[in-house]
């Protein structure tokens, strides 16, 4: 049987990797790349920047490259040659049409999934994740927020405290802001990373990561 992580290379998705590891042995991270093969689909992180955390983790990363459009189908390429009849670990917390589309779709191939951070607290997901060592940097933010003196800065108590202060959540799970994990107890060094210009796509202002 084999088991995978949904890997964004952000704070959730490290957490449930964390607690994943705990309970099994993980043989992938999987990270769908848009269709230029080039930047993670949903956080914008570049392959070669997932490559390094991978690494420094050491679990193999497998990527797919997608438009949203066939986002589905090369998801369920995927686990039809690396997970089926495995386990998926995904960092969901509590938003059900997410958990919906991952349940529906992994069932299409026998996939069992682990969802360790569900229904729990958002506050408290952040405070053990910063509790257990993880280290990341904030690398993309809402443009309409006008948040956007936030990049670069590493993921804090006070920073938490301070999003709260004006309305954000302190996961950032209504899209505000994403996070690049760099260091942490599952890593075996810090990823070498660079700080690169800032580039607007269309909801987002996102830190270009080298």
């Amino acid at each position: 049987m084999k088991t995978f992580c949904s890997w964004s290379g952000g704070k959730d998705s490290t957490l449930a990797l964390y607690h994943g590891l705990k309970k099994f042995k993980v043989d992938y991270l999987f990270t769908m790349l848009s269709e230029d093969g080039i930047h993670s689909r949903a956080h914008g992180l570049p392959k070669s920047i997932l490559e390094k955390q991978a690494n420094s983790i050491g679990i193999p990363l497998i990527t797919k490259c997608s438009t949203w459009g066939e986002y589905e189908k090369n998801f369920l390429d995927f686990l039809e040659e690396y997970a089926k009849g495995g386990m998926g670990i995904f960092g969901d917390i509590d938003l059900q049409e997410h958990l919906d589309w991952v349940e529906n779709v992994c069932n299409k191939k026998n996939v069992r999934v682990f969802e360790p951070l569900w229904r729990r607290n958002r506050r408290e997901i952040v405070e053990e994740f910063l509790k257990l060592g993880f280290k990341a940097k904030i690398i993309a933010v809402k443009k309409d927020l006008n948040i956007e003196k936030y990049l670069g800065k590493d993921l804090s108590f006070d920073l938490i405290s301070e999003f709260e202060s004006i309305g954000i959540d302190a996961c950032g799970e209504n899209g505000e802001f994403h996070t690049f994990v760099y260091n942490g107890p599952i890593f075996k060094n810090p990823v070498d990373f660079e700080i690169g210009t800032c580039v607007e796509k269309s909801k987002n202002l996102v830190l270009e990561i080298k």
